[in-house]
Formats: C-alpha cells, structure tokens, sequence
C-alpha cells in the first residue's frame, strides 16, 4: 500500500472503548499504509498468560512487510523453559480467543474468554501508535510439550499494537496478574518508551476487571521493580529468562524478558498476596 500524507496530524492522545477514535487517521481493523509520516508500519499482538504453575507468551509480528513469530513456555514447578522464535510466520496462529501453536513436539491450544478492552491512540511527532488491551481475562486449554501434557487455567493479557513508531525506539514494560490480600483479582501493565504520555496512557491496573489508568513509572534497570507515582512499589524475581539479538541491518532488535513472580503494592494501597508475570527491557531499530 502506499505513503500516506498527512493532513491533520493527531494533537492530543486518546484513551477510551474505540467508540469516539479519532477518526481522520487508519487505525485497526481498518487498513493502514506500510508508510505515514514518513515511517514504517509495525504491528503485533501478543498474549502472555501467568498462573503459579505454568506461564506462557506468542506473538506474531510485522515489521513493514517483515513477519516473526515467537512463544514460550516456562514450567514453574518443573523449572523448565521452551522458547522459539522464527523470522517467518506460520507456526503461531493467535485469531480472536485462541492461542494455537503447532512447533515440532510442542502444541500450544487455549481459549481466551475475551472481554471489554480500551484503546489508546498516542501522536508521535507527524505520526502515530495504536494500541489494544484486554487484561485479566480467563485463559483455559492444555499445553502438550512432547509426551507431557499440561492443564492450563490462567489469567491472560491480549496486547495488541499497530503504527508508526520512531525509527529508535526503547521500552521497559511490565505485566502481572495475581490476588491482593482482600482476596481481589488484580493485574497489571505498565511501560515506560511507548504509548506512555502522561494522561490517556496505557498504563493500567485491573481489580476485579475494573481498568483504572495509573501515572508514570520507573522502572529500576535491572528490572528488579517498578515504582509509582504514589511510591508504591512492585519487586520482581527472576525465575526465567527470553532473550535474543536480531540485526538484520536495517532492523534490529535487542530484548530481555523475564519470567517471575511479584511482590509488594500497586497504587491505592492494593498489597500483593500472590502474583506472577513478566518484566522486559526492548530497544529496536526499525
């Protein structure tokens, strides 16, 4: 598809169901062009799912017309990791409420009980990022890994991505789920780098489903714990680790992702009981 010149750029950033988007700019599911303001078209979606037993993530991936595809699966309380990640498509399908993965001696089949999600719609300079969330919702099925076959009864993130982003671009994030100690469903995603402007952000907690947008960040660089804008603080433990470099010259590509569990407390004084997820560090050039 080609160049598409701008002729209102977006001024403010946009936060809400999708049912008053902006309207003068391509966003999902319509069509976008492989170029906006002078930059390539990058899009994913990407589930991760988090339980004290089994953790998992697939993505598929388009840089322009460039696709990738990864998964991975961390056993808990086997303390096992399985991971790939191709620069080519196939392997990994992930249509609306399903996680499918057929890859050698490993199938990947769960259903995703999906639910209301927002969007946030973020300028950046003469363009543009889109993006979707669901969190907190029910992930059911099995994982079979060779001979073994594992139940799966989860709590999942469903992030979808889709724009223009700067030729460089940097982002620390961090998604968990869990319980506080009121016995309340929490869960979490928070990024510093992307679709972060200071209102109509990203940043999200859930209880029990409920989505309130939450302020800046910090995230400690060894990605050890986030800090919020209240004090509070979530810490991590590493159990496990993804982590790869790709340069194919005019892109690369550069990230660590942890697996682990969560202690502490999210703004408004939710203290964590029980929590599991994810921390991860990504620089890109594309």
């Amino acid at each position: 598809m080609a160049a598409l010149t701008i002729s209102k750029p977006l001024e403010l950033p946009y936060r809400g169901d999708g049912t008053d988007r902006p309207t003068h700019i391509p966003l999902p599911p319509n069509p976008m062009p492989l170029f906006y303001g002078g930059r390539l078209l990058k899009r994913w979606r990407y589930i991760s799912i988090w339980s004290a037993d089994l953790s998992l993530c697939a993505a598929t991936v388009f840089v322009g017309p460039v696709p990738q595809e990864f998964w991975a699966i961390w056993d808990r309380q086997g303390r096992r990791l399985w991971e790939h990640t191709r620069l080519w498509a196939g392997r990994v399908q992930l249509p609306t409420g399903k996680v499918l993965v057929r890859d050698g001696g490993i199938s990947i089949d769960i259903t995703l009980d999906e639910s209301d999600a927002f969007e946030v719609v973020t300028p950046v300079g003469d363009a543009y990022t889109w993006t979707r969330k669901q969190c907190g919702i029910r992930a059911h099925g099995t994982v079979q890994v060779n001979c073994s076959l594992y139940p799966v009864e989860a709590v999942a993130l469903i992030d979808e991505n889709a724009g223009y982003h700067p030729r460089h671009t940097h982002w620390r994030w961090s998604g968990g789920a869990g319980t506080d100690v009121r016995g309340r469903k929490v869960a979490w995603s928070v990024i510093v780098g992307l679709n972060d402007s200071p209102i109509n952000s990203e940043r999200t907690i859930w209880v029990d489903g409920v989505p309130h947008e939450v302020e800046p960040v910090v995230f400690a660089d060894d990605l050890s714990r986030v800090t919020f804008a209240d004090g509070s603080q979530l810490h991590f433990t590493e159990e496990s680790v993804r982590q790869r470099r790709d340069n194919l010259l005019l892109i690369r590509s550069s990230y660590r992702q942890p697996f682990g569990a969560f202690s502490g407390m999210l703004p408004g004084g939710i203290q964590l009981r029980e929590a599991y997820g994810v921390m991860e560090d990504h620089a890109a050039v594309w």
